[in-house]
């Protein structure tokens, strides 16, 4: 695989991030259907990250929406990684200048007690390596104009990450099903998404088996202490500035993201 390509994506992608400006679709930088090339391009930045002193904290899963995974032409989710610095209090406000074109979308946080190094894992050794659960508000964002993004962009672009909020009460897996939990965000008083544990990949807790396996295999293992931000619970929904977003997530608790006018 030429390493000019994803290079090249990389340069793109990083430039965005640095100007707060978007930039066309990436794809046509890449041959149809280059998912590996765009996963270079994401390794690229993420070296160039670590290198600047950043640190990595944990991994989000994207396209766990089957409908969405329909949409896109894929078969499977993608990943993300996370940073120390994307991290954002429970409440805390978001300045306007931060991100380009955020979105928010519910999700269920988990914090990995134990390494998970090896591929060959099973939903026992995600049982067993998750240490608590929290709820969590993920702040999408897309270094891409407009939001035109393909499976290549998304990909590339960190798996259109921006900031995630999570909330302040753990909870231990005892008595939770994740699968059948409901959640409701609203904004302003008004219900702006709904959804349940099922929409994230059937199970919360398959959607972070995948991501252990990929991980594991990829060389860059789930560790003790790592977050997993573990996908969509309902739909994203655009976000207005100068309001506050609180998401409800039953046996969980509740999370709020707010968002300065200025």
């Amino acid at each position: 695989m030429t390493k000019i390509a994803p290079l090249a994506v990389a340069d793109a992608i990083l430039g965005a991030y640095r100007t707060r400006t978007p930039v066309p679709p990436v794809r046509e930088l890449l041959p149809a259907g280059a998912v590996e090339q765009a996963y270079a391009a994401q390794e690229f930045n993420t070296e160039r990250w670590l290198a600047d002193g950043r640190k990595l904290v944990g991994r989000k899963i994207g396209l766990t929406s089957l409908a969405v995974q329909r949409q896109l032409g894929v078969s499977q989710p993608d990943y993300g990684m996370l940073f120390s610095d994307m991290a954002v209090p429970d409440g805390w406000d978001v300045a306007a200048d931060q991100l380009i074109q955020p979105k928010v979308e519910a999700e269920i946080a988990f914090v990995i007690g134990r390494d998970l190094d090896q591929e060959h894992l099973t939903i026992a050794d995600i049982l067993r390596a998750v240490e608590f659960a929290l709820p969590a508000i993920e702040i999408v964002d897309s270094r891409i104009a407009d939001w035109k993004i393909g499976i290549l962009d998304t990909i590339a672009d960190n798996a259109s990450s921006g900031l995630y909020v999570l909330g302040a009460s753990p909870k231990k897996l005892d008595g939770l099903e994740l699968r059948l939990c409901g959640m409701i965000m609203e904004q302003g008083g008004d219900e702006v998404s709904v959804g349940a544990g099922a929409a994230c990949l059937g199970d919360p807790l398959s959607a972070t088996l995948w991501l252990a396996k990929t991980m594991a295999r990829v060389g860059r293992p789930l560790k003790a202490g790592d977050t997993v931000m573990s996908g969509a619970l309902g739909p994203m929904v655009t976000v207005k500035r100068g309001e506050v977003y609180e998401a409800r997530i039953s046996g969980l608790g509740s999370v709020r993201a707010a968002f300065a006018k200025e």
